[in-house]
């Protein structure tokens, strides 16, 4: 058993990007912008966005967050989207979710600039995505992507099961691991809460993706020997023995699916910390998108 382990590689990627983010201040170019929108309290969209947003700052970005309270009402939420769209010193952007139950996140997300989506959630990304044209790719299934290429794991004509079907994770990397293209090539199995023969497919599977957000829900004895695994979930359980009282796991059960595995990530270190290179790599590009 091999571990992805997608904290150094995202570390490999971050460095990648600020050694081009002193090329550019050398040639007395701004650095690229990042804005991250807050809305409310969540603690775990506190923690990620502040992630973020040191992330942004290790490597040469400037970076900051809007934070606005719970009861912000839809319309005033637009008019910060809009004032982003039309703020040429902000390359790109992201509006966190989930929002607060009265505001439409499908209408937000539809008055983002899709030449600022970093997050690439905009119907116009998703549909770039599908044709195999130039977008931004969500941020996650791009970093699986990357962290397939990077180990050399074989996807052609490879049987993989993608457990999970959100727009955010589960359906674009269906579609990405099916493309012809490097990482693609695979016969692509979509599964989710309704599938009724999931551990038949699961068996069969050469590489299981999880995004489906129940945690230990893939179990030993749903894979086979020689499985890839790629654990995309992230669920908080309860551990009283910890000062925090919690502690973070996947939807594999690690213990007893690593023994079977060639490839495993873990959880966490697996493929949160690709999410947020992935992220800085779409703003990169977005900021040479608009200062050609």
């Amino acid at each position: 058993m091999k571990l992805i382990d997608g904290k150094k590689t995202a570390l490999d990627i971050k460095e990648s990007i600020r050694l081009e983010v002193d090329e550019l201040l050398r040639q007395n170019k701004r650095p690229p912008h990042l804005v991250a929108v807050l809305v409310g309290n969540d603690p775990a969209s506190r923690t990620y966005v502040n992630s973020k947003e040191k992330a942004s700052k290790s490597i040469g970005f400037t970076s900051n967050i809007l934070t606005f309270d719970q009861d912000i009402s839809e319309k005033r939420l637009l008019e910060v989207v809009d004032k982003l769209n039309q703020d040429d010193d902000v390359d790109g952007y992201i509006v966190q979710l989930p929002l607060p139950k009265h505001i439409d996140e499908e209408k937000i997300i539809m008055a983002i600039d899709p030449h600022k989506d970093v997050d690439g959630f905009h119907p116009l990304n998703l549909g770039k995505m599908l044709a195999g044209l130039p977008g931004f790719l969500s941020a996650t299934p791009l970093g699986i992507l990357e962290l397939i290429k990077r180990y050399h794991i074989e996807t052609e004509g490879k049987n993989v099961l993608v457990i999970g079907r959100s727009l955010i994770v589960g359906r674009p990397l269906s579609v990405l691991l099916s493309q012809k293209r490097a990482g693609g090539n695979a016969t692509v199995t979509l599964a989710h809460s309704r599938t009724k023969n999931i551990k038949e497919l699961s068996l069969q599977a050469d590489i299981i993706i999880t995004a489906i957000g129940k945690a230990y829900f893939l179990t030993a004895d749903m894979v086979k020997d020689g499985v890839v695994i790629i654990d995309a979930g992230i669920n908080s359980i309860d551990a009283p023995e910890r000062k925090r009282g919690y502690k973070l796991v996947g939807d594999v059960d690690f213990e007893n699916v690593a023994p079977k595995a060639s490839y495993i990530t873990p959880v966490p270190g697996g493929v949160g910390p690709m999410t947020i290179a992935m992220l800085l790599q779409n703003t990169l590009q977005a900021y040479k998108s608009n200062t050609i």
